[in-house]
């Protein structure tokens, strides 16, 4: 004789735990065991906990599930902006990984500023996330050590040591190497370069190994060629502008990310300065959108969606009581239309 099929979805309210219990046959311990994934039962009773969740609509509840299990099954995500292209695709990394276990991100912007991002860790601390994933910032050393005391803590553009705390550091010395001797060997020896924010991490090491770039080929550096950027396309137009307006002779541009050299093109372009034939432009990031610019930017790979999924996947593993021992991998140069063999 077959089993009766369970009951269908009760109209009196929300369905429950106990109702999928009573409809399936087991226990409430068995249903709930089966929901986190640590239970070892029958096939036949996980069929029938399985066909009554189907006929009852019972959709679990990932924060009663993880609080049973002293988690909130969310990971808190301190970023620098969320409309930032590289950031986007970063945040659709983390995204990705994290649902792909059943956890999700609750997403913050401390907008490059220390108080911020501090008050953004506390935001995240109070909603009781398992874990926080920390993109780049101001925020002092010390105080990312000292939230690791409290809860796991993976932090994208830093290299610190401390227990609970895993570091995941992009060589942005090597990328704006590679992009400087691209433009040495294309025989570029007036290099202009527009640099990130002097306080950020990242935007030190592009401009050393831009420094450093120059110095392999036997060209001294020129700070006169250095002009000071923001990270985004305004601040490339006003960079140009600047270059062009200090009378500097210089036939090639390294940008210390995609979006300024978007806007360094445009500068030129409103000069009747033509890319690469009038001067060669090089970015760093590699944005997707970056190989459909008139010309296609030639730029400094760096792999965004896949620096999320690793954070992800850095900070579940301390979760877990593992020690990470994921690495980015290298930067690599991306050679398009933007950058061709020095005029003349």
């Amino acid at each position: 004789m077959s089993s009766a099929p369970p009951k269908t979805k009760s109209k009196a309210g929300p369905v429950t735990i106990e109702m999928v219990a009573e409809a399936a046959g087991v226990s409430l311990s068995t249903v709930s065991r089966i929901l986190n994934g640590t239970a070892v039962v029958s096939a036949a009773k996980k069929q029938a906990v399985d066909e009554a969740i189907a006929a009852l609509g019972f959709v679990p509840n990932p924060m009663a599930r993880g609080l049973a299990g002293g988690r909130t099954l969310s990971i808190g995500v301190v970023t620098q902006a969320m409309d930032s292209p590289f950031y986007g695709a970063a945040l659709r990394g983390i995204e990705d990984e994290l649902d792909s276990v059943g956890y999700s991100p609750l997403f913050v912007s401390g907008h490059w500023d220390a108080k911020a991002e501090a008050r953004c860790i506390e935001v995240l601390r109070s909603r009781r996330v398992d874990g926080i994933i920390v993109l780049t910032g101001r925020i002092a050393d010390s105080a990312l050590k000292a939230t690791a005391k409290q809860l796991p803590l993976v932090v994208v553009g830093r290299q610190l040591k401390a227990p609970n705390l895993f570091c995941m550091h992009f060589d942005n010395f090597e990328g704006g190497r590679l992009a400087t001797q691209h433009l040495t060997d294309l025989g570029h020896r007036r290099i202009a370069f527009i640099s990130g924010h002097p306080e950020h991490p990242d935007a030190q090491d592009r401009f050393k190994g831009y420094k450093a770039g120059l110095q392999a080929a036997g060209i001294a550096f020129d700070p006169a060629l250095v002009v000071p950027g923001e990270y985004h396309e305004v601040s490339g137009v006003l960079a140009v502008e600047q270059l062009l307006a200090s009378r500097q002779q210089f036939t090639a541009i390294f940008c210390a990310n995609d979006q300024m050299a978007l806007g360094a093109a445009l500068a030129l372009h409103r000069r009747s300065l033509r890319v690469p034939d009038d001067v060669s432009l090089v970015g760093f990031d590699d944005l997707a959108s970056s190989m459909y610019t008139i010309p296609p930017l030639s730029t400094v790979h760096q792999p965004a969606y896949e620096l999320g999924r690793m954070a992800s996947q850095a900070v579940l593993q301390l979760l877990a009581g593992q020690v990470p021992t994921l690495v980015l991998p290298a930067p690599r140069l991306i050679v398009r239309e933007s950058s061709r063999r020095r005029p003349g």
